[in-house]
């Protein structure tokens, strides 16, 4: 994303205040998540072996993290043999050196892109455009985000917020050769995209994609897509660019076959994606490069708690049943990564330096949903728990734990603590002041019993006391 938006000021609660009051935001977001829900609960209890093939999918997944390296090298091995070119980036700004100077040496000054996530998140269009390269949106959501001069929020349905007669709207203002007559009608939108994007299609000869999927034994990548848009970026082009996390491998074609049944049951509600890209090397003329992302995924796998997250296929299922991102929208989140899976991964991969990271794992209920439609079994609230831990905190909030940690430390200290919070209860408030009223901006103080339970405890004998009164 471009560092406007990787630089949100605040954090996630102050940013979500706004979508929260956003009536019509809530709305759109209420309507398109529990539609998608719908759908996808509906072809996911077609098939009896769905737990299975999420125990499957988590195996395959964890077995090929476990051992990323030697399958990365096995990849390798396979898109050169097939007369590709791997490139490795260890972060951003090598990835988008690396892209930048490929498509100059094209001496072309314009790129269509397939929807990829992986270019967001490194910002790959704006360092194209410091030199001087345009770089087109083909997916439609994409491109009314990117006409728009919008930000994504969702990982499946990156327009999420917008309604149909703002996107009209959007195309009447920013789309040349539009006609003026255009109605909020889908199909007439759809039209009007497609127009437009056709001309992008038959005159570029560079094009850039992420991958869902790359499969180790064969050098074969692929897209799943809805619209066909991607099919015709990735084999029109005379240059073919994918940029894709090192985590989106898998072994062999054997287990492609289980992500083909969960990935569309759990993003589109689909029993499969109406259009299935494979590519493996160099094809038909065209010249190949595949850009391997790091940007901190091996910091990530080095956890043994969240890189659980790397299991990610970028599904939404999580988005679409979480209460949080159904009333904060994606934007609160400063990532192109937004819900439940953001607010794991985001601070991972960029390290809790912000106060907006180290805002994102508080930004769930822990209510489980998320975990229990994700098609990989990512436990998504014990890794928020475990960032919650290593957040940082400010220096009130270190002493009050250290003092808290002082006095549960010992049972004699503890009990003279709630003697004398017994004592003075009448003088305590409901509402803290100063540094600690966020604390009670959501919630009461506790009232605090005029005797403590251990006191009570030891009077009556376990209780026995006042029954035999």
């Amino acid at each position: 994303m471009s560092a406007t938006f990787l630089g949100m000021p605040g954090n996630f609660p102050e940013n979500s205040e706004k979508a929260v009051q956003n009536s019509q935001l809530r709305f759109n977001l209420r309507k398109a998540t529990h539609t998608i829900r719908g759908k996808r609960a509906s072809v996911v209890g077609e098939l009896p072996d769905w737990q299975e093939l999420r125990a499957a999918g988590k195996a395959i997944k964890d077995h090929t993290l476990r051992n990323l390296d030697r399958y990365l090298l096995q990849l390798e091995a396979a898109v050169t043999t097939a007369g590709g070119t791997v490139h490795w980036a260890r972060d951003a700004a090598e990835a988008n050196r690396i892209v930048t100077e490929l498509v100059k040496a094209t001496g072309e000054h314009e790129v269509v892109k397939v929807k990829s996530m992986a270019t967001q998140e490194i910002g790959l269009n704006e360092a194209l455009a410091e030199h001087g390269i345009s770089a087109y949106e083909t997916d439609l959501a994409e491109l009314i985000v990117q006409l728009g001069d919008d930000f994504p929020s969702h990982i499946l349905v990156p327009a999420i917020h917008r309604n149909r007669s703002e996107i009209r709207e959007i195309f009447l203002d920013k789309m040349p050769g539009v006609s003026a007559d255009l109605t909020d009608d889908p199909p007439a939108l759809t039209e009007a995209a497609r127009l437009h994007l056709r001309e992008r299609f038959l005159r570029s000869k560079v094009a850039i994609s992420g991958a869902n999927f790359m499969v180790a034994e064969s050098g074969t990548l692929v897209v799943l897509e809805s619209e066909g848009n991607g099919r015709m970026c990735l084999s029109l082009p005379e240059t073919l660019i994918s940029v894709v996390g090192i985590e989106k491998l898998l072994p062999s074609w054997r287990d492609l076959e289980v992500f083909l049944q969960l990935l569309p049951r759990s993003s589109t509600g689909e029993r499969m994606n109406p259009y299935t890209s494979m590519w493996t090397g160099a094809v038909e003329g065209q010249d190949f490069h595949l850009v391997l992302l790091d940007n901190g995924r091996t910091d990530v796998l080095a956890d043994e708690v969240g890189r659980q997250a790397l299991r990610c296929i970028r599904c939404s299922a999580c988005l679409n049943v979480c209460p949080v991102y159904e009333r904060a929208g994606g934007h609160a989140y400063g990532s192109v990564y937004p819900g439940p899976i953001g607010a794991i991964l985001t601070p991972q991969l960029r390290g809790m330096t912000s106060e907006l990271d180290a805002s994102l794992p508080y930004a769930s209920s822990l209510c489980g949903a998320c975990y229990e439609v994700c098609p990989v079994a990512i436990d998504i609230p014990e890794v928020l728990v475990d960032l919650r831990a290593k957040a940082p905190h400010g220096a009130a909030e270190k002493a009050g734990m250290k003092v808290a940690g002082w006095v549960l430390d010992d049972h004699e200290r503890l009990a003279k603590a709630q003697r004398a919070a017994s004592r003075l209860r009448k003088v305590v408030p409901r509402r803290l002041p100063g540094p600690l009223s966020a604390w009670t901006d959501t919630r009461d103080v506790p009232e605090i019993p005029e005797e403590p339970f251990r006191d009570w405890w030891q009077r009556t004998g376990g209780g026995a006391g006042e029954e035999a009164e």
